[in-house]
């Protein structure tokens, strides 16, 4: 950092300013978390300066022999943490980790189905204004209203009556598990790729917590953040009989050049996973997540589908006069981060919303456990009780920052999960 702040030290204030907010403040965004000093050290590696179009031992550049040896790892550690077939590591985000799978083997226009985003999925499972509503002829599918979860006979159903090329399974906002063999079951019945985005779970499944897709997916997408911990990134995996298209369309069809030092970075966050306290601090963020989930309930706040399965969990406004924008300002100033969010049924736009998602990851690396998603909790409810009350905000903020203190960021507990 000492070059960093002679060279630039606007760039070098907000960089120490970001450290501090992530240190002082709760994080609950649940697409978060905090990597590994190990992760950090490679991504911020001299990797960074290589060019490496192509795949190990088939690049278009010379003097690609150590990054060679850094994607291979990071492509049999994946094969391995997931028993899947082919691990494609190049893609730069989950965005793109989709495009190219619907690239792979869709034309434009053609059927797709995939959650739709105000009832837990995706911008690019088929939102109009994203690039997978307006290049395919997408259709959303939506949880029970009165469950608040996925109907699958309705799932399997829907498949028959549309006949879609491909359904897309996995969400951004959906706190139960899975079920992959009824998906499965609805890409069967009309002849359909199934796709599973495993973004905000691959952690889960990784250790064996959340079953896997992989022996129903013909293609698996994720990122390599959230859960799994590792550097801002996505990967795909796939069937072997998939793998040369794939591979053609990541690189050269939608990507160049791909980033090294981040893809260093994924293997070492994989190697990491392999590790078996991996899946005892997976446990952990369920436990945290059910804990606060439950404590909220309790509290009289409505939790989506009434709990969660996942590291996440939804709370819903849709019967109060605020709504998901005003208490996601109201935490900021107390110093909670969180993330408005829309719920099922919503009837407020995007931006506004009716509810909060609340994610525990990062709390979980921190070293936090239940006792302090209970007191979580209740600086949760205080805020929302007192969103118009700064005297009590600021008082929350203190007691966050006093909470935080006492599990500081980038300590030893946070060297390895």
């Amino acid at each position: 950092m000492s070059y960093l702040k002679e060279v630039d030290p606007e760039i070098f204030d907000a960089i120490l300013r970001e450290t501090e907010r992530e240190s002082d403040k709760l994080e609950l965004i649940a697409s978060e978390n905090f990597v590994s000093e190990a992760v950090l050290e490679a991504a911020g590696g001299v990797m960074t300066n290589k060019y490496a179009e192509g795949y190990p031992g088939k690049r278009y550049y010379g003097g690609c022999e150590f990054v060679d040896i850094a994607e291979d790892l990071a492509r049999e550690r994946a094969k391995q943490l997931f028993g899947c077939e082919h691990a494609n590591v190049q893609p730069h985000s989950g965005s793109q980790a989709n495009m190219a799978v619907y690239f792979a083997v869709l034309k434009p226009g053609d059927k797709v189905m995939g959650m739709d985003l105000s009832h837990g999925g995706h911008l690019t499972h088929g939102h109009p204004i994203n690039f997978s509503g307006f290049l395919f002829e997408f259709h959303g599918y939506q949880v029970d209203k009165d469950t608040e979860v996925i109907d699958y006979d309705n799932l399997i159903a829907m498949a028959k009556e549309i006949q879609p090329k491909m359904i897309v399974a996995g969400a951004s906002a959906y706190p139960r598990t899975l079920d992959f063999v009824k998906f499965r079951e609805a890409a069967d019945a009309c002849g359909a790729y199934l796709m599973v985005d495993i973004a905000h779970i691959a952690g889960l499944i990784a250790v064996g917590l959340h079953p896997s897709p992989i022996p129903y997916a013909d293609f698996v997408t994720t990122t390599t953040h959230k859960t799994l911990r590792g550097p801002r990134g996505g990967m795909i995996m796939c069937k072997e009989q998939y793998a040369a298209d794939l591979d053609r369309m990541v690189m050269p069809g939608i990507q160049g050049g791909p980033l090294m030092h981040i893809i260093a970075a994924k293997a070492v966050a994989f190697k990491e996973a392999l590790k078996p306290e991996f899946k005892e601090y997976q446990k952990r963020i369920l436990e945290n997540a059910r804990a606060m989930a439950e404590e909220l309930k309790n509290r009289g706040y409505h939790i989506v589908s009434g709990g969660t399965d996942t590291h996440l969990f939804l709370v819903s406004f849709l019967d109060k006069d605020y709504s998901g924008k005003k208490v996601e300002k109201a935490l900021d100033k107390a110093g909670i981060t969180a993330n408005k969010n829309t719920v099922p049924f919503d009837t407020r736009k995007p931006f506004v919303t009716s509810g909060l998602r609340i994610g525990t990851p990062a709390l979980t690396t921190r070293g936090m456990g239940v006792e302090e998603m209970k007191i979580i909790a209740g600086f949760i409810d205080k805020v929302i009780q007192n969103m118009k009350d700064d005297d009590v905000l600021e008082q929350v903020r203190k007691d966050v920052k006093a909470l935080c203190d006492k599990f500081p960021l980038y300590s030893e507990r946070m060297k390895q999960p």
